[in-house]
């Protein structure tokens, strides 16, 4: 029988996890429940893992959470404590899903436990949160967030309704079996951007007829953590990076960015990684009332890709920096890495005579690179835009070259 480990604070919620429970019993489903609510617990139905687990767990005794009555602090601890707590659990092969609810410390607690397993594993948290910016809570896990529409507080007409659907959404998870590849083939993850698409797609089917299998992430930055998240874990057996502007984003300030740790995994894990200056001709904003003053009194060059969506011209300087921030992560990898550039534009915006084109710019990344990569790693240039069929063609042959010496 499939079991779904049941969290949350069982001290302040133990009606509403009670009717949850009921409702995952019904479904056919086993339950294990574990408590992360400091002030006790809930007699309605059996408990497997108590609070103190957890806060012993997170560093800190459960009497001490409950004399110093600081909240943030109780939530930092058992957030900590379930992290640790139900991996442990997952890795002992006590459950197969996993489901919770709460507001924002219990979202924050819930979901820090769900954050530490493996993709693929079921994972539901209703929440008051649902409907906003759940990008801190989710990370790069495939976490299913529902809202809970009302608060969660009390079984009422539509709480049960919400939690009925829970319940048969993560028994239903469980229960579903993915059907195996045909054959399960190398892993290599791609980055993509509009702009980059006709370069990633002509990668994609050469790599398949070549017998590898390409998972191709969004540069939304999101898309690159999670990318950077499976080179971590060595998910993947090398790292085509296309499309790299969410470094763009992340020096000029954009909302695209995937943080200061990207380009960074394959490396780190010793991965072929194939860099690429795909789309650093761009910083992304919301609408066009979003950009930050400095840049629209500055008379920067703007593109309005969609009503929402704002693309800034880099400059020479902010591609200088960002060829240099390249260079230093290619210098501190482990394994193979190569640069590959297109001489005719690393956007579709960035081709001859479009938009964005700006050779003095693209060549101030080209020129940092190559004064501070070290001796030894390639650089290869190709006079051609980077969604030209000819530039494609040549990443596969690198990216096929660096794994072959690597098996």
């Amino acid at each position: 029988m499939p079991r779904v480990l049941l969290i949350g604070t069982l001290d302040s919620k133990g009606s509403e996890y009670a009717f949850l429970r009921d409702q995952i019993l019904a479904n056919g489903c086993d339950v294990l429940a574990v408590n992360a609510g400091i002030d006790g617990s809930t007699t309605l139905f059996p408990v497997n893992v108590e609070a103190d687990v957890l806060a012993s767990a997170g560093g800190y005794p459960l009497d001490d959470l409950r004399t110093a009555r600081d909240r943030g602090r109780a939530i930092q601890v058992m957030s900590a404590g379930a992290a640790v707590v139900v991996r442990k659990l997952f890795d002992e092969g006590r459950f197969d899903g996993v489901i919770g609810m709460g507001g924002s410390g219990g979202t924050g607690i819930v979901t820090a436990a769900m954050r530490t397993l493996p993709i693929g594993v079921p994972k539901v948290c209703v929440s008051t949160l649902a409907a906003g910016n759940v990008a801190p809570f989710v990370g790069t896990r495939d976490i299913l967030m529902m809202p809970s529409i009302t608060d969660i507080a009390g079984i009422n007409r539509i709480s049960r309704t919400i939690l009925t659907r829970a319940a048969g959404a993560i028994c239903g998870m469980v229960r579903s079996v993915v059907p195996p590849a045909e054959h399960d083939r190398p892993l290599i993850a791609a980055s993509m951007f509009g702009n980059t698409t006709k370069c990633v797609d002509a990668c994609r089917l050469a790599l398949n007829a070549a017998g590898y299998e390409v998972l191709v992430f969004h540069a939304t930055g999101t898309g690159g953590r999670v990318l950077e998240s499976l080179a971590d874990e060595r998910l993947v057996n090398a790292v085509l990076d296309i499309t790299t502007t969410e470094w763009a984003d992340e020096v000029c300030g954009g909302v695209l960015s995937a943080g200061p740790d990207r380009l960074s995994a394959p490396g780190r894990r010793g991965l072929p990684h194939l860099i690429v200056p795909g789309c650093l001709d761009m910083c992304n904003f919301g609408a066009m009332s979003t950009v930050p003053e400095h840049y629209r009194s500055a008379g920067r060059l703007f593109y309005e890709w969609t009503p929402e969506i704002t693309l800034m011209r880099t400059t020479a300087e902010e591609n200088r920096r960002m060829g240099e921030i390249f260079a230093q992560k290619a210098n501190a990898a482990a394994g193979p890495v190569t640069f590959l550039l297109p001489l005719r534009g690393v956007s579709m915006l960035d081709a001859d005579g479009g938009l964005f084109c700006d050779r003095t710019a693209d060549q101030a990344f080209f020129d940092a690179v190559k004064k501070h990569v070290k001796r030894g790693i390639p650089i290869v240039e190709v006079d051609a835009n980077i969604n030209d069929p000819a530039f494609a063609a040549r990443a596969v042959e690198l990216i096929l070259e660096m794994l072959s010496t690597t098996v």
